[in-house]
């Protein structure tokens, strides 16, 4: 059975915009200790699947090919510090599409499972910086490691991947 980790992107592994700053983004800037955690993730054996809301495509701030040039070079940045996502799902559409996908719905997961059905969710962690994070790990009963600025919760949540993987 695959261990896996689920996570969530922007403000996760890389920094998080405004929606109308989006646009023109192609480099990712990434979150301090994101890569060491990733790493250490896939040393303790979690095959690390990308969660990602992506509005933005639906309500018009970027188009898909921006999108996935952000993406490739997202993969391409983890990739040459030795991180190798096993996959990546995402929700294009608008927040008011009502769509299945859109976290906190359990859509993109599903997929995922689907995909992949060595995968056990009994064995799976969410990682991420949102309250749709928090409430999709918290629907699917596994456990949710948050990605805050210290003290934005009174719960316990951890400034990088690399600072929540660890403790």
């Amino acid at each position: 059975w695959m261990k896996t980790a689920f996570l969530d992107r922007d403000g996760t592994i890389n920094r998080d915009y405004p929606d109308s700053q989006w646009s023109g983004k192609t480099v990712p800037e990434m979150i301090p200790g994101a890569v060491e955690g990733l790493r250490f993730l896939q040393k303790q054996g979690y095959a690390l699947i990308m969660i990602t809301n992506q509005y933005v495509i639906g309500e018009g701030y970027i188009i898909l090919e921006e999108y996935q040039n952000f993406t490739d070079s997202l993969i391409h940045r983890l990739a040459e510090n030795g991180i190798q996502l096993l996959d990546i799902f995402y929700c294009p559409h608008r927040r008011d599409a009502g769509c299945g996908c859109c976290k906190p719905k359990p859509g993109m997961i599903e997929q995922a499972l689907e995909k992949y059905p060595e995968m056990d969710l009994t064995q799976a962690i969410l990682i991420g910086d949102s309250a749709g994070d928090r409430i999709l790990a918290q629907s699917l009963g596994i456990p949710f490691y948050e990605i805050a600025e210290e003290g934005r919760h009174p719960q316990k949540n951890w400034r990088s991947v690399c600072e929540a993987v660890r403790e």
